[in-house]
């Protein structure tokens, strides 16, 4: 049902349905209901002073504004050419718009609090003969190995050789295949990895920046996971442009916004535009970020159970919630490579409703302890990372700045890697008692 909002969903025990309502006036109900919402969905604005009283042209990246920047999504943004234009923000999404804004605007004005590690992109068509040779099942097997040597598992080859495998095979070359170190010496060779890969990214932005400074405070000086690492071509060299101006705050953030623009350090940058290329919500009330409340058994609703973190089971369900599952970023595998990771989602899941279909059960929950245990276990592993993402600078990664609180992205993981998640949930399988599962 496209163009439609969800507006709740009600658990009816007695019929053993759910009851879906809609903007639209709908009433749907179905047994089953795969909750697949997208963990970045809901735009997020700056809490800075004054962001209310700007009188020019505003609009979030998210909701891109063709109407006053002319173009379309290949750029061409024809209507920016006598326009003073500011962007807040130097994370993946700006990343991608900056060239663009840079080659239509009469100025442009960057202003970023934390640089980016913007590494090559290197896109290039595919070769028609490489790909007539390739054999059946060479899909998931790329998706396999990607997936293996991301999570830091061990290959003999590397069959997509990208950016994020990059740093799996600076390692390769620091340690040795016999005699294997110890989990200390590997996390120590491990840093080194990183930090030569770093320089690798360091180095790239001198090469493309032809202002010291400008170079210089573009440099991003931290562990290369502390962020979600970017690919682009474009980005570094626009900033040799003589309309584009990177205004550094160096850590802090704008200081305020103004009726004509922003201020930074006490100068204040006059605007006609003012784009936000902030981001989303990451670690707010998983249903605030759908956008409708789920109320379960008894008219519990899911933020009420939800209300002092996530609550489930393996990351797909939740006690008092039967027959309803989530995809995504709970409590499960995360994955660089979304597609793989929804794809071993689907599968789990389908299992689990073949499984109770065989047992001629109308419904799956999992028990309390089952859950208590999982939350258990997400919250034990996610401390191995604190210290981690402690020394990294502020992000979604680790709740600006917080992390171990159980709000920021990394907390919400499991912590042993997507490999072994899954690999855990075979395991369960393979045991085929539905061991903390309720089926009636």
């Amino acid at each position: 049902l496209f163009q439609t909002q969800v507006q709740a969903l009600n658990w009816d025990d007695g019929a053993g349905r759910w009851k879906i309502t809609t903007d639209r006036d709908d009433v749907l109900k179905a047994r089953y209901v795969l909750m697949s919402n997208g963990p970045l969905n809901r735009p997020k604005l700056p809490g800075i002073s004054g962001v209310e009283d700007f009188k020019g042209h505003t609009f979030h990246t998210s909701r891109w504004d063709y109407d006053y920047t002319g173009g379309d999504t290949n750029g061409n943004l024809n209507k920016l050419g006598d326009k003073r234009v500011g962007i807040i923000g130097t994370g993946a999404t700006a990343i991608q718009c900056v060239p663009h804004l840079g080659q239509a605007a009469k100025e442009l004005y960057v202003f970023q609090r934390t640089p980016s590690s913007v590494d090559e992109r290197g896109n290039k068509p595919t070769d028609p003969g490489w790909a007539e040779s390739l054999q059946p099942g060479w899909q998931l097997e790329r998706r396999d190995n990607f997936a293996s040597i991301v999570g830091g598992g061990q290959e003999d080859e590397d069959l997509v050789s990208d950016g994020w495998t990059d740093i799996v095979r600076n390692l390769a070359t620091i340690i040795p295949r016999e005699n294997a170190p110890t989990t200390e010496d590997s996390a120590k060779l491990m840093e080194l990895a990183d930090f030569k890969k770093m320089n690798e990214v360091r180095a790239r932005v001198d090469a493309s920046v032809d202002d010291e400074a400008t170079a210089n405070a573009l440099k991003p000086w931290y562990r290369q996971f502390c962020k979600r690492p970017t690919f682009n071509d474009d980005y570094l060299p626009t900033f040799n442009r003589p309309n584009v101006t990177l205004v550094d705050t160096m850590g802090q953030g704008v200081d305020r916004v103004t009726e004509k623009g922003v201020v930074v350090d006490g100068v204040e940058y006059e605007l006609d535009c003012l784009i936000f290329a902030t981001g989303f919500e990451v670690g707010t009330a998983y249903t605030r970020r759908a956008e409708f409340e789920i109320y379960g058994r008894d008219g519990v609703s899911l933020t009420e159970h939800w209300n002092d973190g996530m609550k489930t089971f393996h990351g797909f369900y939740s006690h008092g919630f039967p027959n309803c599952f989530h995809m995504g970023i709970t409590q499960n595998g995360l994955s660089v490579n979304f597609t793989s990771m929804l794809d071993e989602q689907a599968k789990h899941i389908t299992y689990l409703l073949q499984a109770a279909s065989d047992r001629q059960a109308g419904r799956i929950e999992p028990t309390a302890d089952a859950e208590s245990d999982w939350v258990a276990t997400i919250r034990q592993l996610a401390l191995g990372n604190t210290e981690f993402f402690q020394a990294c600078t502020p992000g979604y990664y680790n709740n600006e700045g917080n992390p171990g609180t159980g709000v920021g992205l990394a907390d919400q993981q499991y912590g042993g890697g997507a490999v072994a998640f899954y690999n855990l949930l075979k395991v369960w399988q393979a045991e085929g008692n539905m061991a903390g599962l309720d089926l009636r």
